[in-house]
């Protein structure tokens, strides 16, 4: 019987589905397409839901994660986590309520890194910048990068602390010149650049191709 590749489970928000990048798909379908060229790396399963915080996919990573395997007892090797946007938010004005508050979300990202973590290999991507005159999002949503780049540091010291890969993005992305240009209209999704960027900071991530390759 052949030997199968891995599966490499991507799951999170709309930024794992690939929203505003109108040409290539979005950065995991960008990363999918390339691994997908050779038969023995392993192949992506992306499950981007939009609006998905840490609460939702909490309740659904395991169900999805485990019918993935491709075999009966297979499972797959490995989960890419991006998630955590659509907790920064305050909710109605710019100094209300927390979608979900700070403290909330890194007890919720513990708590989610170890349930995968006791199941399978697990890495962890940042945050992206977004478009503070764009806001309200949907009229009711106030995104800033100073909440962004708070939440990513706590994702940051939960990966640190779980030794689990962490590839910091928001940092790097919004300390370029060039992001306000990545950022599409509605202001909180990347455009087909801001996907781009990504894919190839993932592309050349020595320990998601370490894992790849072995």
């Amino acid at each position: 019987m052949p030997v199968l590749p891995k599966q490499l489970v991507v799951i999170g928000d709309s930024s794992v589905y690939g929203w505003g990048d109108t040409v290539g798909g979005g950065w995991c379908e960008r990363l999918r397409k390339d691994w997908s060229k050779f038969h023995d790396f392993p192949i992506i399963y992306p499950l981007g839901v939009r609006g998905d915080g840490i609460e939702k996919v909490s309740l659904r990573w395991e169900k999805e994660w485990s019918s993935r395997g491709e075999t009966r007892r297979n499972k797959p090797k490995a989960i890419l986590l991006n998630v955590g946007l659509n907790d920064t938010p305050t909710i109605g004005q710019k100094n209300g309520r927390h979608q979900l508050e700070i403290n909330g979300f890194e007890y919720g990202l513990e708590r989610l890194i170890f349930e995968m973590k006791s199941q399978t290999q697990v890495f962890v991507i940042g945050l992206t910048p977004v478009d503070e005159n764009k806001m309200p999002f949907a009229g009711c949503l106030w995104y800033s990068n100073d909440f962004c780049h708070s939440y990513e540091r706590r994702m940051e010291e939960v990966c640190i602390n779980q030794n689990v890969p962490f590839l910091p993005t928001f940092r790097e992305m919004y300390s370029d010149n060039r992001s306000k240009n990545w950022i599409a209209e509605d202001g909180i999704h990347l455009n087909a650049h801001g996907h781009l960027w990504i894919y190839q900071r993932l592309k050349s991530w020595d320990i998601l191709n370490k894992w790849k390759e072995s």
